[in-house]
């Protein structure tokens, strides 16, 4: 007998007889005697159509009572679910995120799980029943709702395997396992059968779609075995562990693009000790993520910055700043949607060279500009024109020729 958390995607529960289809796979693994605590999304669809209706009755509705608004999707979810294995006679109990003893911080739409009181889950798996949690959302101290941004299920059933101690945890969603690149657009890219925390945490990060990148830091801090596979058939997956010695020997181990990004130029800045440090200040009080900073050589007493930001925050930065370089007495503001982030990880970068030349001659090739770069140990990003975005993909995986994986 084993403890195993087990989350399901939106596609995965898209509508009743999917969920039926998972109540099904959740009964023969509890048959098999196993301990099992789920942690479910809401139904494909459902919180953008959530999101859609906020905005037609607000241009700008407020955080606090999107998170309200949103977390009614995951307990839609929750009780279907439970219901449908009444249905096939297995004893469930639906839980909310406040249920199952998630606190967060007081952070509306991006909230951090600070701690988890499993001790209910504990007993209700004790007494044998199957507990259905609600992914994506907590509850703060002050008994707030609060959520945990795009993805956050992945970090709710991260954080539970680690909480009540699960000998396994597995990520269902519509693709069966990691892959090179987005298959979808790369015709040729290959499943892997495992892949680092650090791995996957840099691909997340960088717009892979299979995993949120904070489940993956959490899945790393507190040593939680993943494994990523479809709810649509019982292949095996791909495994996210520890790195160990041999993975270093396969130098690239994969391709992501992230669309969803915007470069914010700021232009004409007192180019003086404390400028930039007060623009990043009030970014990071209003929770806007900043990820690639280039800042240009001062000339004349002026800078200029230039750095990324997710597309949905561009509208946020523009008010963010304005009252900013007021105070610093000077600059504009400026917004260019239209780009992608290309990046290309692989924990082998750490002990071979060439790879930067090698993606930068690549792209050249296709006439591809590069507009930003920026390293790590294990990663190279770079800024694009968003229309090229899906080719410079596929020349990437080809130049490393990760089909050969």
């Amino acid at each position: 007998m084993a403890r195993i958390v087990q989350k399901y995607g939106g596609t995965s529960v898209g509508d009743v007889e999917r969920i039926r289809k998972v109540a099904e796979r959740i009964k023969a693994i509890r048959d098999e005697g196993n301990e099992l605590v789920i942690v479910v999304s809401a139904c494909a669809g459902v919180t953008n159509e959530l999101i859609a209706r906020a905005k037609a009755v607000c241009a700008n509705p407020s955080e606090r009572e999107m998170d309200q608004l949103l977390a009614i999707g995951e307990q839609e979810t929750i009780a279907l679910t439970a219901m449908a294995l009444h249905g096939v006679g297995v004893d469930a109990i639906s839980y909310t995120g406040a249920q199952a003893g998630i606190f967060t911080d007081k952070v509306h739409t991006k909230a951090k799980i600070k701690t988890i009181n499993a001790k209910p889950i504990e007993k209700d798996l004790v007494a044998g029943k199957v507990v259905i949690v609600a992914g994506f959302q907590g509850i703060n101290e002050e008994g707030q709702i609060t959520t945990l941004g795009r993805g956050g299920s992945d970090l709710t059933a991260i954080a539970l395997a680690a909480a009540v101690k699960a000998d396994k945890c597995e990520i269902y969603t519509d693709v069966d396992g990691v892959y090179t690149a987005d298959p979808r657009v790369v015709k040729d890219a290959r499943k892997l059968q495992e892949i680092s925390y650090d791995e996957m945490l840099e691909l997340a990060s960088s717009g892979s779609k299979v995993m949120q990148s904070r489940s993956v830091e959490f899945a790393a801090k507190y040593d939680v075995i993943f494994e990523v596979r479809s709810s649509f058939n019982y292949n095996p997956g791909t495994i996210v562990k520890k790195e160990i010695a041999y993975m270093e020997k396969v130098v690239v181990r994969g391709v992501a693009v992230d669309k969803d990004q915007a470069k914010v130029i700021i232009s004409n800045i007192p180019d003086k000790p404390g400028s930039a440090a007060k623009v990043f200040r009030a970014l990071a009080d209003a929770s806007i993520i900043v990820d690639m900073i280039v800042q240009n050589m001062g000339r004349g007493g002026i800078a200029n910055l230039t750095f990324t930001v997710p597309l949905t925050d561009a509208a946020k930065v523009q008010r963010t700043l304005l009252p900013v370089l007021e105070g610093l007495g000077g600059g504009e503001v400026a917004i260019h949607e239209n780009i992608a982030k290309l990046s290309v990880v692989g924990v082998g970068m750490k002990t071979h060279s060439g790879v930067a030349a090698t993606l930068f001659q690549a792209l050249a090739d296709a006439s591809i500009n590069i507009e930003l770069i920026s390293t790590s140990e294990i990663k190279i990003s770079v800024v694009i024109d968003k229309a090229k975005s899906d080719e410079a993909a596929r020349v990437a995986h080809a130049a490393f020729e990760l089909e050969k994986l």
